[in-house]
């Protein structure tokens, strides 16, 4: 019996390239997909995987390459076209019309094209039901979207992108904000599509979901393909986890039972935190003892960043942090601030348009003259760069030096505990040498105690003493982080 020829392609991109004046953030991407087949882009933080989705979908206009639907080049056309040929997307925010029920919004997802047939067809309402039960609406038909839990926003959004029965659905990061329990039902609910024989396209940060749900999958970083191929494969090729994990891990932690204090400098207890109805940390806890190096390690979307700004007062959150027997709730970030917790946000915050020296001396304004000048000499000889960059402004630094910066304007407040996010990224590997041996050179010379939080494991553990990994929103292990690769390492991805 001769074996069935494979499907052709519902969907082929060739060559697909986007930049941004002179930034290539997708490179020469290549890929297809069949009808019945869910397909998933992962990559770190910035790899070019919504810009790619986006240029798919007519979102952004590709500056090269083609998207082939059904054989016809759809490159270049407009979202709304696009859409009309076959295309349904579901956007990461939801942009429901707040003054329309569900059942409303879904009616106007299904409006047809022309002006001609504004008054709709007497069958819409029922097939508009019919969406929302399909997706498990029915019980909130009559709400409005300001009164829905999350989790019915998204629902809502998946409604309105299969309205006009799609043959390729783009789905953008479907499980940001969801409880464990949500991803298991959002998952069921993207499988239904591709049963139903539509090709999915699914971009997302929570690499373990959408590799348990996608039939092939795309790994990109920079802008260009790793390797495509089963999830389990790709999760497992060396390119993919060195541009995840970063290489080889070495350890040099001291125990816990070395620090002196009984109480720990800093403890975050049972910390929940929302974005509006997303739950982007649930009941974390975490633990700092004076002078401890502590590693919160963690992919993009974890919530890393989400608890780093809680500590420092940017947000709300229910349950405690207590620094030195004294709760933290109702203090000004600035009050935080000023009293050692010092943060060095990931986004770095410079002021472009002022000077290097300027921006460090704003760092150190409540100082007095002598003893800024003393916190300088120390820290140029920890960044001997910045001192030959003083006059240099800030904007015109490169990215390694402006890091160099952001992490020198927070030391000059003379920090207790200085919280670092994501300080390697998208660094060069020379760049990483410097700021580990000046983060090694702190942790010999100087008493104080740093939060690190890294998706690049092999930056952030060998100046851990301890490691937490922060798993969609929440703590999933802790230990020293010699356990790591025998005990969370495997999982990591």
């Amino acid at each position: 019996m001769t074996p069935a020829a494979p499907a052709a392609p519902i969907l082929e991109v060739r060559g697909l390239t986007k930049t941004f004046g002179g930034l290539t953030a997708v490179k020469n991407l290549s890929f297809s997909l069949t009808a019945g087949e869910i397909f998933g882009l992962i990559g770190p933080n910035g790899s070019g995987k919504s810009t790619a989705m986006k240029s798919i979908m007519g979102i952004e206009r590709p500056t090269a390459g083609q998207v082939l639907f059904q054989g016809e080049n759809l490159a270049g056309l407009a979202a709304h076209k696009i859409a009309r040929r076959g295309f349904g997307m579901v956007f990461q925010h939801s942009r429901p019309l707040n003054r329309q029920t569900v059942l409303e919004n879904i009616m106007v997802a299904l409006l047809p094209d022309s002006l001609l047939k504004v008054f709709a067809d007497p069958s819409l309402t029922q097939h508009a039901r019919q969406i929302a039960q399909r997706v498990g609406l029915g019980p909130v038909l009559d709400r409005r979207p300001p009164t829905l839990a999350f989790a019915d926003l998204r629902r809502l959004e998946l409604a309105k992108a299969i309205a006009r029965d799609p043959k390729v659905v783009l789905v953008d990061e479907p499980f940001a904000g969801l409880t464990l329990a949500e991803v298991s039902v959002f998952s069921e609910l993207i499988r239904s599509f591709r049963d139903e024989g539509r090709a999915v396209l699914l971009v997302d940060h929570n690499v373990k979901s959408v590799s348990a749900l996608v039939d092939r999958v795309l790994a990109m970083y920079l802008g260009e393909e790793i390797v495509t191929g089963r999830a389990d494969e790709v999760m497992r090729n060396e390119t993919v986890r060195r541009v995840y994990l970063g290489g080889a891990i070495e350890t040099s932690a001291r125990p816990e039972t070395s620090f002196k204090d009984k109480i720990p400098l800093l403890q975050v207890e049972n910390i929940s935190v929302h974005y509006g109805k997303a739950q982007a940390l649930e009941n974390v806890s975490i633990h700092i003892h004076q002078r401890e190096f502590v590693s919160i390690v963690g992919l993009n979307g974890a919530g890393k960043t989400t608890l780093f700004n809680t500590i420092s007062g940017f947000l709300p959150y229910t349950g405690d942090i207590v620094r030195g027997g004294q709760r933290l709730r109702g203090r000004t970030p600035a009050q935080i601030a000023k009293s050692g917790i010092v943060q060095c946000p990931e986004t770095r915050e410079l002021f472009g348009e002022m000077s290097v020296r300027e921006n460090l001396d704003l760092g150190g304004q409540h100082l007095d003259d002598a003893e800024r000048e003393t916190q300088l000499a120390w820290l140029f000889d920890l960044f001997p760069i910045l001192q030959e960059r003083q006059a240099q402004m800030a904007q015109t630094l490169s990215g390694g030096e402006q890091q160099m910066l952001a992490i020198g304007r927070a030391l000059m407040m003379k920090p207790e505990i200085l919280i670092l996010d994501e300080p390697t990224l998208g660094l060069a590997p020379v760049i990483l040498e410097q700021l580990s041996k000046a983060l090694e050179k702190l942790r010999q010379t100087t008493p104080i105690t740093v939060l690190l939080g890294e998706q690049n494991v092999t930056f952030a553990l060998p100046h851990a003493d301890r490691v937490y990994v922060l798993e969609h929103a929440r703590i999933v292990w802790e230990g020293d982080p010699g356990r790591f690769a025998k005990e969370a390492g495997g999982d990591y991805l």
